[in-house]
């Protein structure tokens, strides 16, 4: 606990010496959306519906992200729309996919640690699942909702009469390098997370459908992949939605 709380001290020092009064913002807005996490922890196990909870959280946790983070109102409202957009468009993908793969619970390698425990938690294990896949994408399509939006933001400055297919351009110019970036963080994020459990997958010396059958990693790697799919989904809400502001000259 010690060492969390130096490390905090230290992150919120840096953070008000590099970025002054927006890093104090930026660090606030991180305690606040730790203190909103918990809440929804707390309310699911209180026995409030989970698929629920975690949509009014993830409301929450995209409106303070996003408006805490940028000081451009117009940025700002076009970047939440276009998350709240993708949020709910991914639950259409996330929902059949969780129920087709049975993910959800326990898995064999997790048995030992757990095994003392009562696992009648009252809580229904699937849509336990969902909500982690869609807290999971929350951040992904938050940063990259901004940077689209602020990028294109920053074209129609230095061009304000562009052409609505340069915009589009400069909108899939932006969001290619983001996907590569994003993609990137993503993936050494899972591996360099569960080190250890690959290490011990792999000293198990089975085949690879093994891998492809074992609960935790598919669990880990579909994670993954929601939130590639929703950063994609992303960018192309987010240019559709300046484009549309710029076409109808309220972005200027």
């Amino acid at each position: 606990m010690q060492v969390i709380s130096i490390l905090t001290l230290i992150l919120a020092v840096l953070m008000l010496l590099i970025g002054g009064k927006r890093g104090l913002v930026a660090f606030t807005s991180v305690l606040l959306n730790c203190g909103l996490l918990f809440l929804t922890i707390t309310l699911i196990a209180a026995g409030f519906p989970p698929l629920w909870t975690t949509l009014f959280s993830g409301i929450c946790l995209l409106a303070l992200t996003i408006y805490m983070g940028t000081t451009d109102d117009k940025v700002a409202n076009i970047a939440f729309g276009a998350t709240l957009c993708v949020m709910f468009l991914m639950l259409l993908l996330i929902i059949p996919v969780d129920h087709l793969v049975q993910i959800k619970g326990f898995a064999n390698e997790q048995s030992e640690e757990i095994e003392a425990f009562n696992l009648l938690i009252g809580v229904n294990f699937e849509q336990l699942a969902i909500s982690t896949a869609i807290l999971s994408t929350l951040g992904a399509i938050a940063e990259a909702a901004i940077a689209i939006a602020s990028g294109l933001a920053e074209v129609v400055e230095q061009d304000p009469l562009i052409k609505r297919e340069d915009l589009y351009q400069s909108g899939r110019n932006i969001g290619f390098q983001i996907m590569g970036m994003t993609f990137n963080t993503l993936f050494f994020g899972m591996f360099g997370g569960n080190l250890a459990l690959f290490i011990l997958l792999n000293k198990l010396q089975n085949n690879f459908s093994y891998y492809l059958n074992s609960k935790i990693f598919v669990s880990e790697c579909l994670l993954v992949l929601y939130s590639a799919v929703a950063v994609i989904l992303v960018i192309l809400v987010t240019t559709w939605l300046v484009v549309r502001q710029v076409s109808r000259k309220q972005f200027r």
